[in-house]
């Protein structure tokens, strides 16, 4: 992973951007990576064995979420298992599930009218509902939290950072944040904020 990989240094001097990407690695309190699910997956993938006493991982930055990785065959197997869905009509190539789906009349109806077919439309809905909820302010606190919880648990000043996160008491937050690693106090900072620049990126970054 290189020296970067390596680093757990706490957070001095002023706040920095973190490289953009949907997706984030950590390994420990570094952060290793960023990218889209299917470059990060097969970083992930190369990764594997490297340290196994300080597990990587994943978290989506829209929800704070850690990813749950299917690391099995090869490199390009994975990144073909996590490639984004093409934008052709038609089931999307990740991670479909058939499940049955109770509506009324008038809303297969509508579903029937929109291009695509029904399962797209239904598709597109949850899409823009989640990316609403991670846009909202309470969408961020909550991505935050979780990811602080997976990562920053143990360290000291969690629960007061915690309680400052959801009390929206920015100097509180950042007085805790100032004693952490550097890495997870930006990713604190960003899915907070709501950096605009999350979202699909086009290489993986070894920060």
């Amino acid at each position: 992973m290189g020296k970067e990989a390596d680093r757990t240094d706490q957070n001095p001097g002023p706040a920095r951007r973190p490289p953009p990407g949907r997706y984030v690695a950590f390994r420990g309190t570094a952060r290793v990576a960023t990218g889209d699910l299917a470059e990060v997956a097969a970083m992930a993938w190369r990764a594997q064995g490297e340290d196994a006493a300080m597990p990587l991982l994943v978290f989506d930055r829209q929800s704070g979420a850690v990813v749950d990785l299917d690391l099995r065959g090869r490199a390009d197997d994975v990144a073909s298992r996590y490639a984004a869905a093409p934008s052709s009509r038609g089931r999307p190539r990740l991670g479909v599930v058939a499940r049955e789906v109770t509506l009324l009349p008038r809303h297969w109806e509508w579903l029937a009218r929109q291009g695509g077919g029904a399962s797209v439309a239904l598709r597109r809905l949850v899409e823009a509902a989640l990316r609403a909820e991670a846009e909202s302010e309470r969408g961020r606190m909550e991505a935050a939290y979780r990811f602080m919880s997976a990562l920053a648990g143990d360290l000291v000043g969690f629960e007061e950072a915690a309680r400052s996160l959801f009390a929206h008491d920015g100097p509180g937050l950042e007085a805790r944040l100032a004693a952490w690693p550097r890495d997870i106090a930006e990713e604190v900072r960003r899915m907070r904020d709501g950096d605009p620049s999350v979202g699909p990126d086009t290489d993986a970054r070894r920060t």
